[in-house]
């Protein structure tokens, strides 16, 4: 593991992937040459058939149209003799008439170049070449010329060529046709094959521009799997931590609430004994000293202690949910009439938006009265001057949402962010377990709550529960 943190999730699928197209990449382009070698050695072995063929087709023509009827006629072949230059001529373009025949040369023993279909070369000598004299020895020979530039090949006004030149003996042959072996010169044919050789380049650039493309839309295709497949595994790699930071969590809290629950109970029994000791010291101590308040301070202490003791038993113990029908906007109606004097002696105003028909939800009656009534003090202490208190009521076929928002001075991000953490309170006199407990609730019920400060001011609570239990 590198000093910059643990690998990614699918870095080596990507490494993988990479290489592959790489050489999925490197063997298309080693085929497609491999196909155009292929063409150019089945061109060059069907061009030089062809040749081999026009070769004897002349062969016999210049034989026995040229050669013999001259000699009977004029003893010697000369063709520096215009007459017979032109009477050759004539045999070897109408033998080479409507094939892609460039050139014809015929090379006399002297290895001078005797006959050419372009006269500006005719005389010339010692042009022949190793080509020649392996002619001169019965065999023939083929050799490329190539005039192109690599990737000229789309270029109009100078495409690039291909010739196939074709070296084979002129021999003297028998009235049956058969060669004699007596060899009189060398033909050189040259073949123009460019179309024929542009033809084979094109499909082999076509090759590796759709194999290329093919690959490229390949690796775009498993490259958006693995962004979907890393996107899928981020997504479960955050989840699993957030379910592992739940559970320590609930181990925690679950730990917490045992040693809740333990020191409560051993708190509440001398509790109460202290509470009962105080109302009878109260009753005494009037008989002889009303004016004194020692008692009733200790009664008021210790109802203040078993309240605290109180909430901490809820938010330990596990709530034991009683299913009913609870109608909402009614539960709320009934929080409200519970603080009226407190409402009225700040000077709140209550807005309700409540939907006409009843709300009705299936829920524990008890805990969610706790609870809304938890957030309505809240709301209320929020706004000591007086304010605006809002009720609202959302239906759905499937949920209840309901929002209690206050109009106060609101709360900082990171008191949102703590609030219903166990503890956590921003009042001078509290447990910080209110919220906890409610939020428990909520939860016990498959619902959710969250805290928000909306557009205008003040701090929003917002409820969602299912409307049947689960």
């Amino acid at each position: 593991m590198s000093s910059n943190g643990p690998p990614k999730p699918f870095k080596l699928v990507k490494y993988f992937f990479l290489s592959s197209f790489v050489v999925v990449l490197l063997f298309a382009l080693a085929l497609s040459i491999l196909i155009t070698q292929r063409s150019e050695e089945a061109l060059l072995k069907k061009t030089e058939a062809f040749a081999l063929l026009l070769a004897e087709n002349l062969n016999h023509q210049v034989f026995f149209q040229f050669v013999v009827p001259v000699t009977f006629a004029m003893g010697q072949v000369q063709l520096r003799n215009p007459d017979q230059f032109d009477r050759l001529d004539k045999i070897i373009r109408n033998t080479i008439y409507s094939f892609k025949i460039e050139k014809v040369n015929i090379y006399d023993p002297r290895k001078v170049l005797a006959y050419s279909t372009d006269r500006s070369l005719v005389g010339k000598k010692d042009v022949g070449g190793t080509d020649y004299h392996k002619a001169m020895q019965g065999k023939y020979s083929s050799r490329f010329i190539s005039e192109d530039v690599f990737l000229e090949i789309w270029r109009r006004e100078k495409p690039p060529s291909r010739k196939l030149v074709t070296t084979i003996p002129f021999q003297v042959e028998s009235p049956t046709g058969a060669r004699t072996g007596q060899i009189l010169g060398v033909f050189e044919i040259t073949q123009d094959i460019s179309e024929d050789y542009r033809d084979i380049l094109r499909d082999q650039y076509l090759l590796i521009l759709s194999s290329t493309g093919l690959i490229a839309l390949l690796f775009l295709i498993l490259l958006f799997i693995v962004k979907r497949g890393e996107t899928i595994m981020k997504k479960r790699e955050e989840e699993r931590k957030k379910l592992l930071d739940q559970l320590h969590q609930a181990e925690r809290m679950a730990s917490l609430g045992t040693m809740i629950a333990s020191v409560s109970h051993e708190i509440k029994n001398p509790l109460g004994i202290i509470r009962s000791t105080a109302d009878l010291l109260e009753k005494k101590v009037r008989q002889y000293d009303p004016d004194n308040r020692l008692a009733s301070v200790i009664r008021e202490e210790s109802d203040r202690l078993n309240r605290v003791v109180t909430e901490f038993l809820d938010f330990a113990r596990p709530q034991l949910l009683r299913f009913q029908p609870v109608e909402l906007d009614k539960l709320l109606e009934k929080n409200l009439q519970f603080l009226e004097l407190e409402i009225g002696k700040q000077g709140v105003v209550i807005e309700k938006f409540f939907p006409p028909a009843p709300v009705v939800i299936q829920g524990d009656y008890d805990l969610l009265y706790r609870g809304f009534l938890n957030i309505l003090i809240n709301a209320l202490q929020a706004m000591p001057g007086g304010g605006i208190l809002s009720l609202r009521l959302r239906n759905s076929p499937r949920e209840v949402e309901v929002e209690i928002r206050d109009f106060g001075p609101g709360l900082s991000t990171e008191v949102l962010e703590k609030a219903f953490d166990p503890f956590f309170t921003t009042k001078e006199k509290g447990t910080g377990l209110g919220l906890a407990i409610v939020k428990n609730t909520i939860e016990a019920h498959n619902g959710t709550i969250e805290l928000v400060n909306p557009p205008g001011g003040g701090t929003a609570v917002r409820i969602r529960l299912p409307r049947k239990a689960a």
